[in-house]
């Protein structure tokens, strides 16, 4: 790999000390609260087109859901047949989404989710074919399950480039947004196959979703921002269980990150108790029968719509323990005042706020994976998420049944309104533990951010990718005339210089040793060799003693994958290849987030 110099002047230097709550949140090193909005953040072209094509086909799956259970039951006049096609597609996604999220990780992230559209939408159009022919209602379930196989990788692979796509300010709002239109798609989306099913057959709903993934696919396709693709096989040794496995360690690995998305997987074992809870409440309660529950139901999307607009500045606060136990206590105690209503209004205006809290704990997990998880594992990570959210959600619908047998149906709404709740309280004291130690963690790493902030490779980068590069930096004292990088040796890592002075020399293209000049700090070499992927073309040597941070190479490509390379540095690396190499170009930096 190549040796590569340069140098910056240093910049303002943030607070030493922030919280860990500015690392979830993504607020200013100085504590101050960013001036973002939505407007700047669907001022993101590449942001539009991906919202955009995720609106688009999860309004169309919504209206499938409905089409499905129609086809079949008119088919086979079987509720039994109508919870083998619903379950089906259910474990299908619940096996499937660690897979999906490993695929993600392997493969360039935009042209795999528009080979995940395009593969659904032959299959939803198959799905409407036999629908038209009335077809077997097995093959049916067949490709339903298929196309459950096939967009189980979308979402981890949507997850993990949308900070590449927002940048680390937009976060909270991004995922805020998509929490909304998910809320959204499941009020308007089994709307619309209502009203299309007055007049047409499930098989035009079913088309009308394979256009919906096609159209999605024409959208994400025109997206600008671009993954690595990530050698995640440790060179052909690893096989897909020991992958995924690598997801499930990064999970676990970090406590906030668990503690954060044990939250969300909590709220989500909660709304599957909710499936199964509001057909009772609906008709025993209020009155209202079967048509009780989707009111219900739809309730909770509400209130994740109305809440969104808050959520950037909700993710922008200080406190985020106490911020994760209000949210689970707004999900759940209303749950327990459901004892003494009887009015359906006053009931769907209940499941409006209680939907309102279970978004903020979704957002703020979710968001906290994106930031803290390493670019390389997010979307097995997010696999591994999603497949637990799954697990939980079933889990719930499962036990429900058994809690109300038990212990009948007031009883059910007390436990459901303050056993949660209590969990969560209990909990709030790890989570001031885990704030406390991060604070430490950051303040002893924060003279390494400060410098690694001052250099111009890095000025595209996120302040969670220049944490973990400052993680692994090694601070080491260099005697003078050590080689630090020899000229045609393979690259390992790369450098930055905190004092002192290196000189380089190369033989290059034209095979005669010569100077190339001093480096002084604040300044950096070793990025092209690994970025480029070939050896170094020049040699580092210390012509006093220096000190270095010295930073593992793979820690450093995996933080340059989610960063824009700045002209001006990538205009400094192809001027020294040129000293070295006349004949080579640079590849790296030619293209990035719009």
């Amino acid at each position: 790999m190549t040796t590569e110099v340069a140098t910056d002047s240093p910049e303002r230097k943030p607070s030493i000390g922030r919280r860990f709550v500015a690392r979830i949140t993504g607020r200013s090193p100085d504590g101050a609260t960013p001036r973002v909005g939505y407007r700047s953040l669907f001022g993101i072209r590449d942001y539009r087109l991906l919202f955009s094509g995720l609106t688009i086909s999860m309004s169309g799956s919504w209206a499938y859901n409905v089409a499905l259970v129609v086809f079949v039951f008119d088919a086979t006049h079987s509720p039994g047949w109508v919870a083998a096609a619903s379950m089906t597609r259910f474990l299908t996604a619940l096996v499937a989404s660690p897979f999906g999220g490993l695929i993600a990780d392997r493969r360039e992230r935009v042209r795999h989710m528009v080979t995940l559209d395009t593969g659904a939408l032959v299959l939803q159009a198959l799905l409407a074919v036999v629908a038209a022919v009335n077809g077997p209602v097995v093959l049916a379930i067949v490709l339903a399950a298929l196309t459950s196989v096939t967009t189980s990788s979308y979402d981890p692979a949507a997850r993990a480039t949308t900070p590449a796509v927002v940048g680390e300010e937009h976060l909270a709002a991004a995922n805020s947004a998509q929490s909304a239109v998910e809320n959204l798609s499941i009020i308007v989306g089994p709307a619309i196959a209502g009203l299309l099913l007055l007049f047409s057959p499930p098989a035009v709903v079913f088309a009308l979703n394979a256009a919906t993934f096609g159209l999605s696919a024409v959208l994400v396709s025109r997206m600008h921002t671009r993954s690595r693709a990530a050698d995640i096989t440790e060179g052909g040794t690893a096989g897909p269980l020991k992958q995924m496995a690598a997801g499930m360690r990064a999970f676990v690995s970090s406590s906030s990150v668990t503690l954060l998305a044990g939250f969300s997987i909590l709220a989500s074992f909660v709304y599957g108790t909710d499936t199964v809870l509001f057909v009772v409440v609906s008709r025993d309660q209020l009155g209202t029968g079967s048509s009780g529950y989707g009111y219900l139901l739809a309730a909770l999307g509400v209130g994740g719509i109305l809440i969104a607009g808050f959520m950037n500045r909700i993710a922008s606060a200080r406190r985020l323990g106490g911020i994760i136990v209000i949210g689970m206590a707004v999900y759940c105690l209303p749950t327990a005042l459901l004892t003494v209503v009887h009015s359906p209004w006053i009931a769907f205006l209940l499941e409006v706020v209680r939907g309102g809290g279970t978004i903020v704990v979704d957002v703020l997990a979710i968001t906290a994976l994106q930031r803290l998880v390493r670019p390389d594992v997010v979307a097995r990570v997010f696999g591994v998420f999603f497949a637990l959210v799954l697990g939980a959600i079933s889990l719930g619908a499962l036990l429900m049944p058994i809690l109300l047998g038990s212990v009948g149906l007031n009883a059910t709404l007390l436990i459901m309104g303050f056993a949660i709740p209590a969990v969560t309280v209990a909990a709030y004291p790890w989570i001031r533990v885990l704030d406390a130690r991060a604070a430490r963690e950051l303040s002893a790493i924060e003279p390494r951010i400060v410098a690694l902030q001052a250099l111009d490779i890095f000025a595209g980068a996120t302040r969670a990718a220049i944490e973990r590069i400052a993680k692994s930096a090694v601070e080491q004292r260099i005697d003078a005339g050590t080689v630090l990088i020899q000229e045609g040796a393979d690259a390992d890592d790369f450098f930055v210089l905190i004092d002192g002075e290196v000189g380089v020399t190369a033989a290059g293209e034209a095979g005669v040793e010569r100077s190339l000049g001093l480096l002084t700090p604040p300044g950096y070499f070793g990025e092209i060799g690994l970025l480029e992927h070939r050896p170094r073309t020049a040699t580092v040597t210390t012509v006093m003693p220096c000190t270095i941070y010295r930073i593992n190479g793979a820690d450093f490509v995996e933080a340059m994958t989610v960063s824009t390379l700045s002209p001006t540095a990538l205009g400094r690396a192809q001027a020294r290849l040129a000293r070295t190499h006349p004949s080579a170009a640079l590849t790296f930096g030619q293209t990035g987030s719009d």
